[in-house]
């Protein structure tokens, strides 16, 4: 064989190592939503405009609700799930006590049966918090105060870890948010709530494991969350922003969404309406619903 065909050949095996090697390192646990077989997990993001609502349905049946949009979105969150035929609240999570978050809790709590409340150890001044705080107090409920460390039971074949908030004090409510991965088999999400940089360089530098698959981008996609640092340890396939079309925050910030774009597919509830992410533990499907 000549020096140059032999070239060619070890040019040509290189290639190809190549490219198994990046298969390896990256895989897609994408699929169509028929594939999805078995016991699954369903991870709905919620289209409430600018604000967050996530309903998790468990492999066993039993329901998570984290965070339940503004003031008036009570009535869309309501709606959805009666047409899933919900009337149970396993466990309710208030990342945070910010109207865009908890505005539509005291409504939800009010309207279903609920079993749990977690939220962090933070009060605000405002008619929105004290309406959940009713809402709690009025059907004898307790709020679970929420630290990094705890996990919450819901279904034996799920991993539910809090990893935020790490402390007890911060100047910002945004830092105070119930961060929360989740985990089915092999599949995990990064639940992010509004988190800021603050937050993410403490994840950054415990020893908590934060790969998942799939991102729920904090803070709606805004500048002050997913440095570029913490997306590389996330290494997530798709990142999931709640947001409001024209909102006037300018969410998501042009910077953030070209960093996601160039790592993971970018779901954006302002573009696909309420998100659907289901998994049996090893495929992913989405679905996307707008109207």
């Amino acid at each position: 064989m000549k020096k140059q065909q032999r070239f060619y050949y070890v040019y040509l095996l290189l290639i190809v190592l190549a490219g198994v090697v990046f298969y390896v390192s990256s895989p897609d646990h994408s699929v169509p939503v028929s594939e999805i077989s078995g016991p699954k997990l369903s991870v709905h993001f919620l289209d409430v405009g600018q604000a967050d609502c996530i309903l998790i349905t468990a492999p066993n049946g039993k329901t998570m609700m984290i965070d339940a949009g503004n003031n008036g979105d009570a009535d869309v969150i309501l709606d959805y799930l009666r047409s899933l035929d919900v009337d149970t609240i396993d466990v309710m999570v208030g990342t945070h006590p910010h109207e865009d978050h908890i505005g539509g809790m005291d409504a939800v709590i009010q309207a279903m049966n609920v079993d749990r409340i977690v939220m962090p150890k933070v009060s605000t001044n405002t008619k929105t918090f004290y309406d959940v705080l009713k809402a709690v107090r009025d059907k004898g409920l307790k709020v679970n105060t929420a630290k990094a460390g705890m996990s919450i039971p819901l279904d034996p074949d799920l991993q539910i870890q809090i990893l935020s908030p790490k402390r007890e004090r911060y100047e910002s409510l945004n830092d105070y948010s119930v961060v929360i991965r989740l985990t089915y088999r092999q599949v995990s999400f990064m639940l992010m709530g509004d988190l800021e940089t603050l937050g993410e360089t403490e994840l950054l530098e415990s020893n908590d494991q934060l790969q998942a698959d799939i991102l729920k981008v904090g803070h709606h996609g805004s500048s002050s969350s997913t440095s570029a640092r913490f997306l590389k340890a996330v290494a997530p396939q798709y990142g999931v922003i709640s947001v409001g079309a024209g909102n006037r925050y300018g969410h998501p910030n042009p910077k953030v969404l070209e960093r996601l774009e160039k790592v993971c597919q970018v779901l954006r509830t302002d573009r696909d309406g309420h998100i659907i992410i289901e998994t049996d533990g090893e495929n992913i499907a989405v679905r996307k619903m707008k109207e």
